[in-house]
């Protein structure tokens, strides 16, 4: 593999078979009934659905533009060719700022801050209000959201430009921009994280939640990296551009990350259970009351354990089905910690899924496929004219 010939490598164009444009077509009319059926007859379970599937989507769509961050910023070359995947989920990014001004509407329903009379009542909220206020939640909302799409213009956008002119230096011109958008992310996924999930309970905190919530945004979002990465290379769209080498460097990359989200999961848990203070303590008895013990049992054995024992040996990085398994397993364990955080803050001690849940997860999932196929069948799948694409055809794995 040391010298590829031009035979060996193939670039297909893509374009989805027309019943998987059918079925995001179907699943968007599902998710807007589903939307307005719930506006009229049941609000506080609409906008809780609501909150967990656009935060669940949002994660994915953001986790490709970090992934293509990181790369750029380490001037990667290995990952060159698979760098098309993880730009793909981006095209999600504006619709997080539609989706950000719908979730506005029913602001109220989510926020007890912002309920003048809770306010009152409670002197720990009050105490908040300089950071918990209305005007404020949106401008954040806005600087993150409108940042990102900035940066995805500067970074993908050279990255498309180089396919059609070629210019190497726009490899170069990515760095600068990719670093500053690692910088605002880690601090403004903080406040995102922070305003839309933690702030459902405003008399608790954790200084690490944005860590927690990245964890398992990246967590996710490479487990969706490797089942397109899987895919790809079994229908023969991107022959020779990518290989098993680097499947297995993404699952390696998924397992660290599987790692690191259990061990920042332990230290936000024993840290606030050593404490044992009421302010902090009270995240976790509604969580460990009713179902919601068996919730956050299944989190611990099904996003740490099972994956991290079924990635450990070589092969299974490199067994097809065994990826896709597990991968899916993260991305559902996603969906399920998600779920986990806001739901225990609506309805105490009781599990409630159903309708509305599946109806406003299929809406915001047909939304997504569409970004995808829209930025595949627009762009070529691999950026072939990349200077570093060498290293990616002759990237070996060794461990």
């Amino acid at each position: 593999m040391a010298d590829h010939n031009h035979h060996d490598l193939h670039v297909s164009k893509f374009e989805a078979p027309a019943k998987l444009k059918t079925l995001s077509f179907a699943l968007i009319a599902i998710g807007l009934l589903t939307f307005v059926i719930g506006l009229m007859k049941n609000p506080d379970r609409l906008w809780t659905s609501y909150l967990v599937s656009f935060f669940f989507f949002s994660c994915l769509g953001l986790s490709g533009l970090f992934w293509v961050a990181i790369n750029s910023a380490a001037k990667a070359g290995w990952s060159v060719s698979i760098r098309r995947f993880a730009e793909a989920t981006t095209a999600f990014i504006p619709w997080i700022f539609v989706g950000g001004l719908v979730l506005l509407i029913g602001f109220k329903k989510l926020y007890i801050w912002a309920d003048p009379a809770v306010i009152a009542a409670n002197p720990v909220v009050a105490a908040k209000t300089g950071y918990l206020n209305a005007g404020f939640f949106v401008v954040r909302l806005l600087v993150f959201v409108v940042g990102c799409m900035l940066f995805r213009w500067a970074i993908v956008g050279n990255s498309l430009k180089q396919d059609k002119t070629g210019d190497p230096e726009l490899t170069n011109k990515m760095v600068g921009p990719a670093v500053g958008f690692i910088i605002f992310f880690a601090l403004m996924f903080s406040f995102f994280s922070v305003d839309l999930i933690m702030s459902l309970l405003p008399t608790w905190y954790s200084t690490i939640f944005g860590i927690y919530t990245f964890a398992g945004l990246f967590q996710a979002g490479l487990a969706f990296l490797a089942i397109v990465i899987v895919l790809m290379r079994r229908s023969g769209l991107v022959k020779g551009y990518v290989t098993v080498e680097h499947q297995h460097d993404v699952v390696k990359y998924l397992k660290g990350m599987t790692v690191f989200w259990a061990y920042i999961a332990f230290s936000q848990f024993m840290l606030q259970w050593y404490a044992n203070l009421p302010e902090e303590t009270e995240f976790y008895i509604m969580r460990s009351i009713g179902g919601w013990l068996s919730i956050s049992t299944v989190l611990l054995v099904f996003r740490f354990i099972v994956p991290f024992l079924a990635l450990l040996p070589r092969a299974a990085k490199r067994s097809d089905s065994n990826v896709i398994a597990v991968s899916v397993l993260v991305l559902a364990m996603q969906y399920l910690d998600i779920y986990w955080l806001v739901y225990p803050n609506f309805f105490d001690g009781q599990i409630t899924f159903g309708f509305w849940e599946i109806g406003i997860f299929a809406g915001f999932a047909g939304l997504f496929m569409l970004c995808l196929f829209s930025f595949w069948s627009k762009n070529s799948l691999v950026p072939t004219k990349d200077p570093r694409m060498h290293e990616a055809l002759n990237h070996h794995v060794t461990y």
